[in-house]
């Protein structure tokens, strides 16, 4: 054999040895030169739907995971408003004998609706030095919050309950998170108890109040400041309708004339069952 024809077979094999290498090297290269023939602003375009799409992705993931977080129900309130039996007659139905809580309990509440849905319920402890830090603590994970009303001696706290509420709902997280408020206007087997109307409209005059005492702090052009938001709509007395959250007052007994009989807690689990 010539050496021309060795060189000639050497050159060839080394062509075949590179396309066996790169087989997608034609292709690469014919898509190549049909996006330099196409116009600027296909080309833009192109890019600015897949940026488009690559956004809802990740906006999407963002909310799923953030929707799977929020899971948790709280129990709130003052002390001796009956959080801890009432905690107790969501997850059992039965009676038990109760003290202060100094820590939280937490435990799966399965909701009585088609779904089976199920939370992890959460009583926090009702004493005014603690509430803040087990506030702080759960208050990204809440799905809805249930404060608890002493409705029998509701009109001696009446300022210490809306000074709650307030915190609550003025709080930047709860707010954004917009989780349902469920007012639990509980004790209405003494007959002191007030009913869930009148709790619903004395507290939105205490809060109205209390907004109109602190806003001076509220200084803001968006109305928030400090780590609070502005309660409400500017210009107008507050009502629970004007949040962006879902807020409903109902009535319930969580002990009821006998301690194994008697408590209704009926219309709070429909609530629940709703979530």
């Amino acid at each position: 054999m010539s050496a021309g024809g060795s060189i000639g077979g050497n050159m060839g094999g080394k062509a075949d040895v590179e396309m066996a290498e790169n087989p997608f090297e034609p292709y690469i290269e014919s898509l190549r030169q049909q996006l330099e023939d196409q116009d600027p602003l296909f080309l833009i375009g192109i890019i600015v739907a897949l940026a488009v799409v690559v956004i809802t992705c990740v906006f999407l993931k963002y909310f799923l995971s953030s929707k799977t977080v929020r899971s948790a129900v709280l129990l709130v309130g003052l002390c001796d408003s009956g959080k801890t039996l009432l905690f107790s007659r969501l997850l059992s139905g039965k009676f038990k004998r109760t003290q202060t809580s100094i820590t939280d309990s937490s435990a799966p509440y399965k909701a009585k609706n088609d779904k089976g849905s199920t939370w992890t319920l959460i009583d926090l402890p009702g004493h005014d030095s603690l509430r803040p830090q087990y506030l702080e603590k759960f208050k990204s994970a809440a799905r809805a919050i249930v404060f608890v009303v002493d409705a029998a001696i509701f009109q001696k706290e009446v300022r210490d309950v809306a000074e709650f509420l307030y915190m609550l709902l003025t709080d930047t997280v709860i707010s954004r998170n917009a989780p349902a408020l469920l007012v639990a206007c509980n004790k209405q087997d003494i007959t002191t108890a007030k009913s869930a109307k009148l709790i619903q409209q004395q507290l939105e005059k205490e809060l109205n109040t209390l907004r109109v005492t602190r806003s001076a702090a509220l200084s803001s052009q968006d109305g928030s400041v400090g780590g609070s938001v502005y309660l409400g709509k500017k210009g107008k007395d507050f009502e629970f309708s004007q949040l962006s959250m879902k807020v409903e007052f109902l009535e319930c007994r969580a002990r009821g004339k006998g301690e194994e009989e008697g408590a209704d807690i009926e219309s709070l689990e429909k609530s629940l069952a709703k979530l």
